[in-house]
């Protein structure tokens, strides 16, 4: 077997778990992200995840789905309850199904093998820039505020009417900020897609639906009558809500 937590050594500060029991494909991947910069971990299964993630942070995790013992959809279930890590899933099952599946329990991209590598390079890079938006983009819009709620695109932080701090994916901060930059406008599943995956091939068509659907949950009032994102019939979605810088 590979090592479960062989340390690699990068020239940037991005860490990269991979959760792979494939010990070609894990090596692969490895030297992967070894050839374009990064420092990367490898573990074989959650137990050995669990343990990387005790010893240190990470700012991206690529999943495999199919793992023994605890398979890479509990995982992320898992991981969503407490972190906002980025997560792209990684699996054989390419059926639209398994993909929504997949985001749905909070995974930020979907990749189904077999893959090319510069696919999965492209789609790593995308995210951890998403990831890091704020950092990467000091002159980023100012924070904005809507029906009592704050959200500021620097620190990629929400907070409720409340006070509370509420964890977004990075998908679903994506979606949410592009709803309040364009507010009172008709947004199409298409644009909705360029603008939160920076001209990237990204999910399913479909996937977009569930990200809004779990950014409805979070700041809708009434989840079965949603009145902040409308959906068009035929168009996609329109954020109602007025919107004024802090």
């Amino acid at each position: 077997m590979m090592p479960p937590s062989k340390l690699v050594a990068s020239e940037t500060t991005s860490q990269i778990l991979v959760v792979e029991d494939d010990d070609e494909i894990a090596a692969m991947i490895i030297d992967l992200l070894t050839e374009n910069g990064f420092q990367a971990v490898t573990a074989g299964s959650a137990v050995e995840m669990d343990l990387m993630l005790r010893k240190q942070e990470f700012d991206l995790l690529v999943l495999d789905a199919m793992l023994p013992g605890e398979d890479g959809f509990s995982i992320c279930r898992r991981l969503r309850a407490s972190s906002t890590v980025p997560i792209i899933m990684l699996t054989a099952l390419g059926d639209d199904i398994s993909r929504i599946v997949g985001i749905e329990l909070g995974a930020d991209d979907y990749i189904a093998k077999p893959f090319h590598p510069r696919e999965l390079m492209a789609r790593i890079k995308a995210l951890l820039r998403r990831a890091s938006y704020g950092a990467e983009q000091p002159s980023a819009p100012a924070a904005m505020q809507f029906a009592g709620w704050h959200i500021d695109p620097i620190l990629r932080q929400l907070v409720s009417p409340e006070g509370v701090h509420v964890s977004m994916t990075t998908a679903e901060f994506d979606i949410l900020l592009a709803f309040c930059q364009n507010p009172g406008q008709i947004l199409t599943r298409e644009k909705l897609l360029g603008l939160t995956h920076a001209g990237l091939a990204g999910p399913v068509h479909r996937s977009i639906d569930v990200h809004v659907s779990r950014v409805r949950q979070k700041i809708e009032p009434n989840i079965k009558e949603p009145t902040l994102i409308k959906t068009v019939r035929l168009g996609g979605y329109m954020f109602t809500p007025k919107v004024e810088a802090c």
